[in-house]
Order: C-alpha cells, then structure tokens, then sequence
C-alpha cells in the first residue's frame, strides 16, 4: 500500500498565505538578495516592499480558476527565478513547497515529459514503492523511454492533494524582513 500524503482540508487563505510567503522567500533569496550586494539599502527596500505585493498577485494568480493565467504566471515565476542555461530539473524537495505544489497543479514540470520513480515519488510525497503501487494500479502512467509521466502525475496530484499540504520550513533571507 503506498503511503500517500491525505489530501488536507482545502483552506484557500492558508493556502494563499504560504504561497505568498514561499514566493518571497524564493524572489528574495535568488534576486534579491545578490542584488543587496550591488544596491543602496533604500533602492532594495523600495524592491521588497513592492515583491510583497507583487506576490500577492502571483499567489492569487497560481491558485485562481484560470487555468491560463496560472500557467503563464508560473512560467514567468520559474524563468526569473530559475535562470540560467541548464534545463529546470528541481532539487526532489523543492517540489514540496507551495510554489513547487502550485507549479505541479498548474503546468506540471515544465521541462520534462517523464520523470524517474524517485522524482515522481517527490512530486507527489510518496515512496519509490508507493509509486511502483500507482503504476500497478493504473493510476499513473509509465513513459515508454522509462519512468512516470509528468502529466499523468500532475493529474494525480491534482486528484489527491490540494496545492496547500503543509511545506517543509524554510529559510528566511534578511535582505527584506518581515512586515
């Protein structure tokens, strides 16, 4: 039997509130933060006080019914973010965070048509065998180069859990402090 993370009571605000948190923390600590080094502290205030609102939005817009604004908000998120010449392929427990679960629910991995069973396991918050399980059940797909494909896991993450389960703490960056 796979051992499945339950699907949690969806709570929109605490789904909404985490996200915006996350995106924070991640704009913050890949952007802002480097750019600390180069700016005055006034010039990166001003940038923090505006990512605050600006996150606002992108959670609004990831968690939102619209599909294609939450596609297009996610794509933009992780090319920002993630930017550099090496296909995105997230570290496993990133997929754990509210961006990488409102990722998942929105597009799905955006640069991979399959993933390894350890990778889908993360994807998802199961074990290897856990998945193994879902594939004999016909409950996710296997891709015929290997592995699982993404949208078949997308569609079961999508079923199973809502894009708000509880994320793995994270690390909180100084350059912009709370509110």
């Amino acid at each position: 039997m796979p051992t499945e993370i339950p699907p949690r009571p969806r709570d929109a605000t605490g789904a909404h509130v985490e996200l915006v948190e996350d995106l924070i923390q991640q704009v913050t600590t890949r952007l802002l933060d480097p750019l600390a080094i180069l700016l005055d502290d006034d010039a990166i205030t001003g940038i923090c006080e505006r990512t605050r609102i600006d996150a606002e939005v992108w959670a609004a817009q990831l968690l939102g019914g619209d599909e294609h604004r939450a596609t297009e908000t996610a794509t933009r998120l992780i090319a920002a973010l993630f930017a550099d010449d090496q296909v995105f392929d997230p570290q496993p427990r990133w997929w754990a965070t509210p961006f990488g679960r409102a990722v998942l629910h929105s597009i799905g991995h955006p640069a991979r048509e399959h993933v390894t069973f350890a990778a889908a396991g993360a994807m998802l918050g199961i074990s290897r065998q856990g998945v193994h399980d879902l594939l004999t059940r016909d409950k996710l797909q296997r891709h015929p180069d290997g592995g699982v494909t993404t949208a078949s896991i997308r569609a079961r993450s999508i079923q199973r859990n809502p894009p708000h389960a509880k994320p793995a703490p994270a690390s909180r960056s100084s350059t912009c402090p709370s509110p």
